[in-house]
């Protein structure tokens, strides 16, 4: 699906796209808790396909409208669901991990269920103090049921993942950022200049170097030891005959700023 269709016929979320910024935003925007529903999945993890193919878009940031991220998803509807359907739900979520390009999540508020596990297939989480992140699926009979056992394991150790998950705890932004869920907690009003910031940071490297990287931090979280570092020096490899990685020896030698091309 092409993205000024997607720009259209979306529900429950916007797409803004800011080229002279090199950034796009996927906002949730179904106030005033930004409910996530079934079709809405779908269609952000075309909007997520559809903005690695954009040329203008070096990052993407994911982020809620109003006073709250998400309270998680569409609860009714999953009875409306095959089991079939349900079992491959992880995959719409995983849509910011496959995308190639940095994606943030800017999380303020409530964060909670398939809206936390959204968050967590990103690359970089930024919260508010006053942000609270949680899995609560086991208050209605339920567990996570989008890749948030799995990547909430992986980052935060299996001990505080069922302190979290069993219990239903709603961690507030200062824990989650101790726990290393998330890279920084600012006050609520200093979360767009955060992520503003961030997002400046990572548009200064290459992008070719950048793709490469993010697929190679991937594989490697799921791989042995030996097999991840095959995969990292056949990258390193690639990477040498590059347009990027030559202007980035020769801007290093003549002391300036390089011009990246993603090539």
């Amino acid at each position: 699906m092409e993205l000024a269709e997607i720009i259209k016929t979306a529900d429950g979320f916007r797409v803004e796209v800011n080229s002279d910024k090199e950034r796009a935003d996927v906002i949730l925007d179904r106030p005033p808790l930004n409910v996530i529903t079934m079709k809405q999945r779908e269609q952000m993890a075309a909007a997520f396909d559809a903005l690695d193919r954009e040329p203008s878009v070096r990052v993407i940031v994911l982020r809620g409208a109003g006073d709250n991220f998400s309270s998680g998803g569409d609860i009714p509807g999953f009875l409306e669901q095959t089991p079939e359907h349900l079992s491959n739900l992880a995959y719409n979520v995983a849509a910011p991990e496959r995308c190639s390009k940095p994606v943030i999540a800017a999380i303020q508020g409530y964060c909670f269920g398939v809206a936390l596990e959204l968050a967590l297939a990103c690359d970089f989480r930024i919260v508010t103090e006053s942000a609270l992140l949680g899995l609560p699926e086991q208050r209605i009979g339920m567990i996570p049921g989008s890749g948030g056992t799995s990547r909430l394991v992986k980052m935060i150790g299996i001990g505080r993942a069922k302190d979290m998950a069993m219990r239903s705890r709603r961690i507030p932004g200062r824990e989650a950022y101790e726990w290393g869920l998330a890279v920084a907690v600012v006050p609520d009003s200093e979360l767009a200049k955060e992520v503003d910031a961030l997002v400046e940071e990572l548009k200064y490297f290459s992008p070719l170097a950048q793709r490469t990287l993010k697929k190679v931090l991937n594989a490697a979280q799921d791989a042995p030891l030996h097999v991840g570092i095959e995969l990292e020096g056949e990258a390193y490899g690639r990477l040498r005959s590059s347009h990027d990685f030559r202007e980035g020896v020769e801007s290093f030698k003549a002391r300036r700023k390089p011009n990246f091309r993603g090539i």
